[in-house]
Protein backbone atom coordinates (compact mmCIF):
# COMPACT_ATOMS: atom_id res chain seq x y z
CA UNK A 1 0.00 0.00 0.00
CA UNK A 2 1.14 3.35 -0.75
CA UNK A 3 0.23 6.78 -0.09
CA UNK A 4 0.61 7.82 -3.56
CA UNK A 5 -2.03 6.05 -4.33
CA UNK A 6 -4.53 6.72 -2.06
CA UNK A 7 -4.19 9.88 -2.83
CA UNK A 8 -4.99 9.22 -6.53
CA UNK A 9 -7.75 6.85 -5.56
CA UNK A 10 -9.41 9.60 -3.71
CA UNK A 11 -8.67 12.62 -6.24
CA UNK A 12 -11.09 10.37 -8.79
CA UNK A 13 -13.63 10.14 -6.26
CA UNK A 14 -13.34 6.38 -5.49
CA UNK A 15 -14.24 4.63 -2.06
CA UNK A 16 -11.71 4.07 0.73
CA UNK A 17 -11.64 1.04 2.23
CA UNK A 18 -11.12 1.05 6.15
CA UNK A 19 -7.83 -0.57 5.75
CA UNK A 20 -6.23 2.49 3.42
CA UNK A 21 -7.99 5.29 5.47
CA UNK A 22 -6.39 3.37 8.56
CA UNK A 23 -3.18 2.85 7.09
CA UNK A 24 -3.15 6.76 5.87
CA UNK A 25 -3.88 7.92 9.08
CA UNK A 26 -2.13 5.92 11.60
CA UNK A 27 1.01 6.15 9.15
CA UNK A 28 0.50 10.23 9.50
CA UNK A 29 0.47 10.04 13.15
CA UNK A 30 4.06 7.72 13.11
CA UNK A 31 5.78 10.60 10.67
CA UNK A 32 5.60 7.75 8.13
CA UNK A 33 3.65 9.75 5.83
CA UNK A 34 4.98 13.26 5.02
CA UNK A 35 2.87 16.43 5.55
CA UNK A 36 3.27 17.08 1.63
CA UNK A 37 1.25 13.66 1.21
CA UNK A 38 -1.12 14.31 3.85
CA UNK A 39 -2.39 18.21 2.27
CA UNK A 40 -2.67 16.53 -0.78
CA UNK A 41 -5.00 13.76 0.61
CA UNK A 42 -7.15 16.30 2.51
CA UNK A 43 -7.33 18.34 -0.44
CA UNK A 44 -8.78 15.70 -2.23
CA UNK A 45 -11.41 14.44 0.49
CA UNK A 46 -12.28 18.44 0.86
CA UNK A 47 -13.17 18.46 -3.14
CA UNK A 48 -14.75 14.64 -3.52
CA UNK A 49 -16.41 14.11 0.14
CA UNK A 50 -16.52 10.85 1.62
CA UNK A 51 -19.44 8.45 2.00
CA UNK A 52 -21.03 8.06 4.87
CA UNK A 53 -18.64 4.69 5.97
CA UNK A 54 -15.66 6.42 4.78
CA UNK A 55 -16.40 9.13 7.47
CA UNK A 56 -17.10 6.79 10.05
CA UNK A 57 -13.67 4.73 9.02
CA UNK A 58 -11.89 7.78 9.23
CA UNK A 59 -13.18 8.66 12.60
CA UNK A 60 -12.23 5.36 14.00
CA UNK A 61 -8.99 4.94 12.42
CA UNK A 62 -8.46 8.68 14.20
CA UNK A 63 -9.60 7.34 17.55
CA UNK A 64 -7.09 4.35 17.10
CA UNK A 65 -4.25 6.30 16.59
CA UNK A 66 -3.88 6.73 20.55
CA UNK A 67 -4.58 6.05 23.77
CA UNK A 68 -8.74 5.69 24.89
CA UNK A 69 -10.26 6.71 28.54
CA UNK A 70 -11.95 2.91 29.53
CA UNK A 71 -15.24 3.88 31.30
CA UNK A 72 -16.63 0.75 32.04
CA UNK A 73 -15.39 0.58 36.02
CA UNK A 74 -18.52 3.29 36.40
CA UNK A 75 -22.09 2.12 36.55
CA UNK A 76 -24.26 2.88 33.99
CA UNK A 77 -24.61 4.75 30.71
CA UNK A 78 -21.73 7.38 29.90
CA UNK A 79 -23.45 10.30 27.70
CA UNK A 80 -21.24 12.87 26.76
CA UNK A 81 -21.99 16.36 25.57
CA UNK A 82 -20.17 18.60 22.95
CA UNK A 83 -20.55 22.07 21.31
CA UNK A 84 -19.50 23.36 18.35
CA UNK A 85 -18.51 26.49 20.47
CA UNK A 86 -19.65 29.61 20.62
CA UNK A 87 -19.89 33.01 22.47
CA UNK A 88 -21.19 32.78 26.00
CA UNK A 89 -21.28 28.82 25.80
CA UNK A 90 -21.64 28.41 29.49
CA UNK A 91 -23.62 25.28 29.29
CA UNK A 92 -21.20 22.31 30.60
CA UNK A 93 -20.88 24.55 33.92
CA UNK A 94 -24.80 23.87 34.60
CA UNK A 95 -24.92 20.37 32.60
CA UNK A 96 -22.77 18.46 34.30
CA UNK A 97 -24.13 19.16 37.85
CA UNK A 98 -27.77 18.77 36.46
CA UNK A 99 -27.44 15.98 34.42
CA UNK A 100 -25.03 14.10 37.21
CA UNK A 101 -28.17 14.84 39.96
CA UNK A 102 -30.34 13.02 37.86
CA UNK A 103 -28.69 9.96 38.27
CA UNK A 104 -26.49 10.23 34.76
CA UNK A 105 -22.82 9.62 35.80
CA UNK A 106 -21.01 12.23 33.88
CA UNK A 107 -16.45 11.64 32.90
CA UNK A 108 -16.76 15.06 31.11
CA UNK A 109 -13.34 15.48 28.84
CA UNK A 110 -12.62 19.24 28.29
CA UNK A 111 -10.48 21.72 26.45
CA UNK A 112 -9.00 25.19 26.83
CA UNK A 113 -9.98 28.21 24.52
CA UNK A 114 -8.16 29.68 21.90
CA UNK A 115 -9.93 32.58 20.73
CA UNK A 116 -12.61 34.46 21.92
CA UNK A 117 -13.03 33.50 25.77
CA UNK A 118 -11.52 30.68 27.60
CA UNK A 119 -12.99 27.13 27.28
CA UNK A 120 -14.04 24.97 30.63
CA UNK A 121 -11.14 24.46 31.72
CA UNK A 122 -10.64 27.75 31.60
CA UNK A 123 -13.72 29.07 33.67
CA UNK A 124 -13.59 26.33 36.11
CA UNK A 125 -10.02 27.52 37.18
CA UNK A 126 -11.48 30.81 38.25
CA UNK A 127 -12.70 29.09 41.23
CA UNK A 128 -10.52 29.41 43.92
CA UNK A 129 -8.42 25.98 44.30
CA UNK A 130 -10.17 23.95 41.68
CA UNK A 131 -7.87 21.70 39.83
CA UNK A 132 -8.22 20.02 36.73
CA UNK A 133 -5.16 18.08 36.21
CA UNK A 134 -6.70 14.60 37.49
CA UNK A 135 -5.31 11.67 37.47
CA UNK A 136 -7.19 9.06 35.55
CA UNK A 137 -7.78 7.35 39.50
CA UNK A 138 -9.37 10.40 40.87
CA UNK A 139 -11.00 11.20 37.48
CA UNK A 140 -12.82 7.22 37.66
CA UNK A 141 -13.46 7.92 41.34
CA UNK A 142 -14.68 11.37 41.59
CA UNK A 143 -17.17 9.80 39.33
CA UNK A 144 -18.10 6.55 41.19
CA UNK A 145 -18.32 8.61 44.17
CA UNK A 146 -20.26 11.78 43.29
CA UNK A 147 -21.25 11.10 40.01
CA UNK A 148 -19.30 13.89 38.39
CA UNK A 149 -15.64 14.99 37.59
CA UNK A 150 -14.44 17.31 34.83
CA UNK A 151 -10.89 17.40 33.52
CA UNK A 152 -8.45 18.12 30.64
CA UNK A 153 -7.59 15.95 28.10
CA UNK A 154 -4.43 13.77 27.97
CA UNK A 155 -2.13 14.58 25.35
CA UNK A 156 -2.05 11.03 23.63
CA UNK A 157 -6.31 11.31 23.17
CA UNK A 158 -6.28 10.85 19.12
CA UNK A 159 -2.93 12.00 18.55
CA UNK A 160 -3.67 11.69 14.32
CA UNK A 161 -6.53 13.89 15.17
CA UNK A 162 -4.29 17.11 16.55
CA UNK A 163 -1.54 16.25 13.20
CA UNK A 164 -4.49 16.92 10.82
CA UNK A 165 -6.40 19.53 12.43
CA UNK A 166 -3.10 21.36 12.45
CA UNK A 167 -2.26 20.78 8.82
CA UNK A 168 -5.70 21.51 7.57
CA UNK A 169 -5.57 24.98 9.12
CA UNK A 170 -3.01 25.91 6.84
CA UNK A 171 -3.80 24.20 3.74
CA UNK A 172 -7.79 25.68 3.52
CA UNK A 173 -9.28 22.24 4.48
CA UNK A 174 -10.74 22.93 7.38
CA UNK A 175 -14.35 23.45 6.44
CA UNK A 176 -15.07 20.29 5.21
CA UNK A 177 -18.02 18.22 6.55
CA UNK A 178 -16.18 14.35 6.56
CA UNK A 179 -13.60 16.33 8.12
CA UNK A 180 -14.92 18.38 10.95
CA UNK A 181 -17.27 15.76 11.94
CA UNK A 182 -14.84 13.14 12.51
CA UNK A 183 -12.44 15.05 14.17
CA UNK A 184 -15.24 15.93 16.80
CA UNK A 185 -16.50 12.47 17.06
CA UNK A 186 -13.42 10.60 17.46
CA UNK A 187 -12.58 12.60 20.38
CA UNK A 188 -15.79 12.03 22.04
CA UNK A 189 -15.87 8.05 21.58
CA UNK A 190 -12.51 8.19 22.43
CA UNK A 191 -12.77 9.67 25.50
CA UNK A 192 -15.11 6.82 26.62
CA UNK A 193 -19.09 7.77 25.82
CA UNK A 194 -21.35 5.23 25.51
CA UNK A 195 -23.38 7.51 24.07
CA UNK A 196 -23.46 11.72 22.64
CA UNK A 197 -25.21 14.74 22.83
CA UNK A 198 -24.18 17.71 20.29
CA UNK A 199 -25.31 21.27 20.52
CA UNK A 200 -24.36 22.21 16.68
CA UNK A 201 -24.22 26.08 16.73
CA UNK A 202 -25.27 28.32 13.96
CA UNK A 203 -25.23 31.73 13.08
CA UNK A 204 -22.89 35.10 13.25
CA UNK A 205 -20.84 33.74 16.41
CA UNK A 206 -21.15 30.11 15.44
CA UNK A 207 -17.99 27.89 12.99
CA UNK A 208 -21.05 26.66 10.69
CA UNK A 209 -22.48 30.49 9.54
CA UNK A 210 -25.51 29.21 7.82
CA UNK A 211 -28.25 26.62 9.17
CA UNK A 212 -28.00 24.85 6.20
CA UNK A 213 -24.30 23.80 6.91
CA UNK A 214 -25.12 23.51 10.83
CA UNK A 215 -27.83 21.04 9.70
CA UNK A 216 -25.44 19.21 7.42
CA UNK A 217 -22.80 19.06 9.91
CA UNK A 218 -25.46 17.92 12.80
CA UNK A 219 -26.37 14.55 10.67
CA UNK A 220 -23.30 13.70 9.41
CA UNK A 221 -22.11 13.32 13.47
CA UNK A 222 -25.20 11.66 14.09
CA UNK A 223 -24.61 9.22 10.84
CA UNK A 224 -21.05 8.67 12.46
CA UNK A 225 -22.29 8.12 16.13
CA UNK A 226 -24.72 5.19 14.77
CA UNK A 227 -22.46 3.57 12.59
CA UNK A 228 -20.06 2.89 15.31
CA UNK A 229 -22.53 2.05 18.20
CA UNK A 230 -23.07 5.09 20.08
CA UNK A 231 -26.48 6.71 19.88
CA UNK A 232 -26.26 10.14 19.54
CA UNK A 233 -28.76 13.37 19.26
CA UNK A 234 -27.75 16.57 17.62
CA UNK A 235 -29.41 19.98 18.67
CA UNK A 236 -28.67 22.45 15.91
CA UNK A 237 -29.07 25.91 18.37
CA UNK A 238 -28.70 29.32 17.99
CA UNK A 239 -25.56 31.95 18.24
CA UNK A 240 -26.48 34.87 16.54
CA UNK A 241 -26.65 36.66 19.24
CA UNK A 242 -24.59 34.92 22.64
CA UNK A 243 -26.19 32.69 24.93
CA UNK A 244 -26.65 33.96 28.61
CA UNK A 245 -25.30 37.58 29.32
CA UNK A 246 -22.00 37.10 30.57
CA UNK A 247 -18.78 36.58 28.53
CA UNK A 248 -15.65 36.00 30.45
CA UNK A 249 -14.60 33.02 32.47
CA UNK A 250 -15.02 34.10 36.03
CA UNK A 251 -18.49 35.68 34.52
CA UNK A 252 -19.53 32.85 33.28
CA UNK A 253 -19.00 31.05 36.06
CA UNK A 254 -20.86 33.69 38.38
CA UNK A 255 -23.79 33.24 35.66
CA UNK A 256 -24.15 29.54 35.66
CA UNK A 257 -24.28 29.26 39.26
CA UNK A 258 -27.36 31.80 39.37
CA UNK A 259 -28.94 29.27 36.64
CA UNK A 260 -27.95 26.23 39.06
CA UNK A 261 -29.78 28.72 41.73
CA UNK A 262 -32.98 29.22 39.66
CA UNK A 263 -31.81 32.33 38.50
CA UNK A 264 -29.88 33.63 35.66
CA UNK A 265 -30.95 34.16 32.08
CA UNK A 266 -33.67 32.35 30.74
CA UNK A 267 -32.02 31.13 27.23
CA UNK A 268 -28.89 29.70 29.04
CA UNK A 269 -31.22 27.73 31.58
CA UNK A 270 -33.81 26.61 28.95
CA UNK A 271 -31.01 25.12 26.07
CA UNK A 272 -29.62 23.34 29.18
CA UNK A 273 -32.80 21.70 30.02
CA UNK A 274 -32.97 20.71 26.49
CA UNK A 275 -29.61 19.49 26.12
CA UNK A 276 -29.84 17.78 29.50
CA UNK A 277 -33.04 16.35 29.12
CA UNK A 278 -31.46 14.36 25.48
CA UNK A 279 -28.47 12.93 27.89
CA UNK A 280 -30.68 11.92 30.52
CA UNK A 281 -33.29 9.89 28.06
CA UNK A 282 -29.46 8.26 25.99
CA UNK A 283 -29.01 7.01 30.26
CA UNK A 284 -32.39 5.25 29.98
CA UNK A 285 -33.00 7.13 33.03
CA UNK A 286 -36.83 8.72 31.41
CA UNK A 287 -38.69 7.38 28.59
CA UNK A 288 -39.09 10.64 26.79
CA UNK A 289 -37.38 13.57 26.39
CA UNK A 290 -40.16 15.49 27.82
CA UNK A 291 -40.10 13.77 30.62
CA UNK A 292 -36.23 13.87 31.32
CA UNK A 293 -37.03 17.89 30.86
CA UNK A 294 -39.73 17.59 33.68
CA UNK A 295 -37.19 16.10 36.07
CA UNK A 296 -34.22 18.03 35.43
CA UNK A 297 -36.25 21.01 35.70
CA UNK A 298 -37.66 19.47 39.52
CA UNK A 299 -33.67 19.00 40.49
CA UNK A 300 -33.14 22.61 39.51
CA UNK A 301 -35.96 24.16 41.37
CA UNK A 302 -34.70 21.82 44.68
CA UNK A 303 -31.23 23.04 44.26
CA UNK A 304 -29.57 19.61 43.70
CA UNK A 305 -28.09 19.96 41.11
CA UNK A 306 -26.20 23.20 43.24
CA UNK A 307 -25.22 20.64 45.66
CA UNK A 308 -23.85 18.28 42.93
CA UNK A 309 -21.60 21.32 41.68
CA UNK A 310 -20.77 21.92 45.49
CA UNK A 311 -19.71 18.33 45.70
CA UNK A 312 -17.90 18.72 42.56
CA UNK A 313 -15.90 21.67 43.33
CA UNK A 314 -14.91 20.20 46.64
CA UNK A 315 -13.83 16.52 45.24
CA UNK A 316 -11.07 18.26 42.87
CA UNK A 317 -9.70 20.96 45.11
CA UNK A 318 -11.54 23.67 45.47
CA UNK A 319 -13.70 26.14 48.19
CA UNK A 320 -17.18 25.26 47.69
CA UNK A 321 -18.12 28.81 49.16
CA UNK A 322 -18.00 30.24 45.97
CA UNK A 323 -21.40 29.15 45.55
CA UNK A 324 -22.94 31.59 48.25
CA UNK A 325 -19.75 34.28 48.08
CA UNK A 326 -18.99 35.11 44.25
CA UNK A 327 -16.68 38.12 45.58
CA UNK A 328 -14.37 34.80 46.22
CA UNK A 329 -14.45 34.58 42.23
CA UNK A 330 -11.73 37.19 40.47
CA UNK A 331 -13.12 40.41 40.06
CA UNK A 332 -11.90 42.95 37.68
CA UNK A 333 -10.58 46.09 39.06
CA UNK A 334 -11.90 48.15 36.09
CA UNK A 335 -16.13 48.10 34.98
CA UNK A 336 -16.88 50.51 32.69
CA UNK A 337 -20.83 50.96 30.94
CA UNK A 338 -20.93 51.10 27.01
CA UNK A 339 -23.78 53.29 26.61
CA UNK A 340 -26.36 53.13 23.99
CA UNK A 341 -25.76 55.94 20.72
CA UNK A 342 -29.24 56.31 20.30
CA UNK A 343 -32.77 54.84 21.43
CA UNK A 344 -34.40 51.74 19.72
CA UNK A 345 -34.92 48.15 19.38
CA UNK A 346 -31.61 45.76 19.15
CA UNK A 347 -32.19 44.60 16.30
CA UNK A 348 -28.32 42.90 15.89
CA UNK A 349 -26.00 41.60 18.59
CA UNK A 350 -23.04 39.86 16.85
CA UNK A 351 -22.12 37.16 19.07
CA UNK A 352 -18.67 37.07 17.11
CA UNK A 353 -17.81 41.06 17.56
CA UNK A 354 -18.80 40.79 21.31
CA UNK A 355 -16.01 37.46 22.25
CA UNK A 356 -13.24 39.71 20.14
CA UNK A 357 -14.34 42.15 22.34
CA UNK A 358 -14.24 40.07 25.52
CA UNK A 359 -10.45 38.60 24.13
CA UNK A 360 -9.62 42.14 23.34
CA UNK A 361 -10.17 42.61 27.20
CA UNK A 362 -7.74 39.73 28.02
CA UNK A 363 -10.61 36.68 28.34
CA UNK A 364 -9.11 35.03 24.98
CA UNK A 365 -6.47 33.90 23.97
CA UNK A 366 -4.80 34.82 20.02
CA UNK A 367 -2.36 31.93 20.80
CA UNK A 368 -2.25 29.18 22.91
CA UNK A 369 0.35 30.64 25.16
CA UNK A 370 -1.50 33.43 25.69
CA UNK A 371 -2.25 33.95 29.68
CA UNK A 372 -6.01 35.03 30.17
CA UNK A 373 -7.52 37.34 32.90
CA UNK A 374 -10.28 35.37 34.06
CA UNK A 375 -11.64 38.75 35.41
CA UNK A 376 -12.26 39.92 32.17
CA UNK A 377 -15.01 40.06 29.57
CA UNK A 378 -18.32 41.22 28.70
CA UNK A 379 -21.35 41.75 30.67
CA UNK A 380 -24.46 42.48 28.72
CA UNK A 381 -27.81 44.52 29.70
CA UNK A 382 -29.78 44.17 26.49
CA UNK A 383 -30.12 41.20 24.03
CA UNK A 384 -32.00 41.02 20.63
CA UNK A 385 -35.91 42.38 20.76
CA UNK A 386 -35.46 45.01 23.61
CA UNK A 387 -35.93 48.26 23.54
CA UNK A 388 -32.63 50.70 24.38
CA UNK A 389 -32.64 54.59 25.50
CA UNK A 390 -30.23 56.85 24.12
CA UNK A 391 -27.31 56.76 26.80
CA UNK A 392 -28.68 53.34 28.69
CA UNK A 393 -25.94 50.76 29.60
CA UNK A 394 -25.63 47.99 26.58
CA UNK A 395 -23.30 46.56 28.43
CA UNK A 396 -20.76 46.41 30.90
CA UNK A 397 -16.74 45.60 30.25
CA UNK A 398 -14.50 44.39 32.86
CA UNK A 399 -11.19 44.37 32.55
CA UNK A 400 -8.11 45.04 34.65
CA UNK A 401 -6.17 47.28 31.97
CA UNK A 402 -6.98 50.37 30.86
CA UNK A 403 -5.19 50.12 27.57
CA UNK A 404 -8.17 47.79 26.81
CA UNK A 405 -10.82 49.81 26.99
CA UNK A 406 -10.66 51.35 23.83
CA UNK A 407 -10.49 48.62 21.47
CA UNK A 408 -13.11 46.63 23.65
CA UNK A 409 -15.62 49.24 23.76
CA UNK A 410 -15.63 50.04 19.95
CA UNK A 411 -15.32 46.43 18.92
CA UNK A 412 -18.61 45.65 21.59
CA UNK A 413 -20.89 48.89 20.01
CA UNK A 414 -19.93 47.55 16.24
CA UNK A 415 -21.41 44.32 17.65
CA UNK A 416 -25.10 45.98 17.99
CA UNK A 417 -27.52 47.52 15.92
CA UNK A 418 -30.30 49.57 16.62
CA UNK A 419 -33.18 49.48 14.99
CA UNK A 420 -37.02 51.93 15.06
CA UNK A 421 -38.89 49.03 14.20
CA UNK A 422 -39.50 45.95 16.70
CA UNK A 423 -37.97 42.45 15.67
CA UNK A 424 -38.75 39.25 16.27
CA UNK A 425 -36.13 36.80 17.95
CA UNK A 426 -34.64 33.72 16.34
CA UNK A 427 -35.43 30.49 17.65
CA UNK A 428 -33.36 28.70 20.45
CA UNK A 429 -32.87 25.45 19.29
CA UNK A 430 -34.00 25.16 15.54
CA UNK A 431 -33.49 21.56 14.77
CA UNK A 432 -32.98 18.12 16.58
CA UNK A 433 -31.70 15.27 14.94
CA UNK A 434 -31.95 11.50 15.85
CA UNK A 435 -31.43 8.59 13.53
Amino acid sequence: MRAYDLILKKREGSTLTYQEIEYFIHGYAKDQIPDYQVAAWLMAVYFQGMTKQETADLTMAMVRSGETIDLGEIEGVKVDKHSTGGVGDTTTLVLAPLVAAAGVPVAKMSGRGLGHTGGTLDKLESIPGLRINLTREEFINNVRRIGLAVMGQTANLVPADGKTYALRDVTATVDSIPLIASSIMSKKIAAGADAIVLDVKTGRGAFMKTLEESIELAKAMVEIGEKVGKKTIALVTDMDQPLGLAVGNALEVQEAIAVLKGKGPSDLRELCLELGASMVYLARKSDTIGEAREKLLTLLEKGQALEKFAQMIEAQGGDPRVLEDEGMLPQAAIQEAVLAPKSGYISQLEAEKVGLAAMALGAGREKKEDRIDPAAGVLLQKKIGEWIEKDEALATLHTNEHSRIAVGKATLLSAYTISSQPVENTPLVYRTIEE
